[in-house]
């Protein structure tokens, strides 16, 4: 409803982070009423860096802004789960929305390809294809769905496979494997060129989905796991790193265009400067959580990337999404990881 400090976050300032981040809301305003009042509502626990960051950037936009300008985080899927947040945010029941970019891809199809299996090799590929020509061309497809969308893409991270039965070593060991996946699209179709079975769960359902066994597994970025708690009804992590993804932050067009330049200029700056500091932190917090994740119980097991990316080649996934996606855009990815 329309009505500074930089910090380098530790392992533990990330992971504790609930004690500073109120469940309902952040933002209360000081002193006169507010004349802009949003709503921002994200799909992870408080304490993902996510939501650690969206705190930061909230806190600067309410000073620059004077109290102008008040902003009211909702972590958690507390409004919804992603699938009607992206509803919300067109309709303007909420004003802004940090989202996977795979989940997007039900709205705007090109942010599936984002998810590619296999075709980021590193996080040096990610940055130049997403702050490069790739990320301004999906950044205009999700303009023309009428979405207000920010400069710069958050990290949800390489995403791994989990399982509470078989552990995943090689292609032909994830063959009928029973794995929830987001409502994607592009991940559907990957596991299904791989030979799984994936069920498309919203995330809000996938912890009892793994706990009453209607799926054996599920994949995610290792900070998700952690901070969802989803080795309690796991056992082991296979490093697949199958696919990148990222979290856009967009907002209701109406909201932003609403306010004066000036203080949208400063909503969208700060969480821009979020997004580039959190986008550290999952790399950060990916490096040291393979160790708090044994402690739990989760056995770890590397795989040989390149075995599964020659399967999908074989099974004419890739030249089934590049007949989808159009060559120009095909094209705009190539140009950054190489011929897929």
């Amino acid at each position: 409803m329309i009505n500074n400090q930089t910090s380098t976050l530790s392992r533990r300032g990330l992971l504790s982070g609930i004690a500073a981040l109120p469940l309902v809301s952040i933002g209360a305003s000081r002193g006169r009423a507010a004349e802009f009042v949003l709503k921002y509502a994200t799909g992870q626990d408080p304490t993902h860096p996510v939501n650690v960051r969206a705190a930061e950037a909230i806190a600067r936009i309410r000073e620059a802004t004077s109290g102008r300008v008040e902003i009211n985080l909702f972590p958690a899927n507390q409004l919804g789960s992603d699938t009607d947040l992206i509803s919300q945010a067109r309709s303007g029941g909420i004003e802004i929305l940090n989202i996977s970019s795979s989940v997007l891809a039900t709205l705007v199809p090109s942010c599936g390809m984002l998810n590619t299996g296999f075709a980021f090799p590193d996080y040096d590929h990610v940055w130049k294809a997403m702050d490069g020509a790739f990320g301004d061309h999906v950044r205009a497809q999700i303009a023309k769905s009428g979405l207000f969308v920010t400069e710069k893409i958050w990290n949800n991270g390489f995403r791994q496979v989990s399982s509470s039965t078989r552990r995943i070593t090689n292609p032909e060991s994830i063959k009928g494997f029973k794995i929830r996946v987001p409502v994607a699209p592009m991940l559907t179709s990957l596991f299904q060129s791989l030979g799984a079975s994936p069920t498309p769960i919203n995330f809000n359902e996938v912890y009892s989905a793994l706990q009453t066994k209607i799926v054996e597994g599920q994949e995610n970025a290792l900070p998700l796991i952690y901070t969802t708690k989803l080795y309690e009804v796991q056992n082991s992590i296979s490093m697949t790193d199958h696919v990148w993804d990222g979290f856009w932050v967009v907002g209701n067009r109406r909201a932003f265009s609403g306010m004066p330049v000036d203080l949208r200029d400063i909503v969208v700056n700060e969480i821009n400067k979020s997004a580039i500091e959190q986008r550290q932190d999952v790399v950060k917090l990916s490096d040291t959580l393979r160790g708090d994740l044994q402690s739990k119980g989760i056995t770890f097991v590397d795989v040989d990337r390149a075995a599964f990316r020659d399967n999908l080649r074989r099974s004419g996934f890739y030249k089934n999404w590049q007949a989808k996606f159009g060559d120009e855009l095909w094209n705009k990815l190539q140009d950054v990881v190489g011929p897929l």
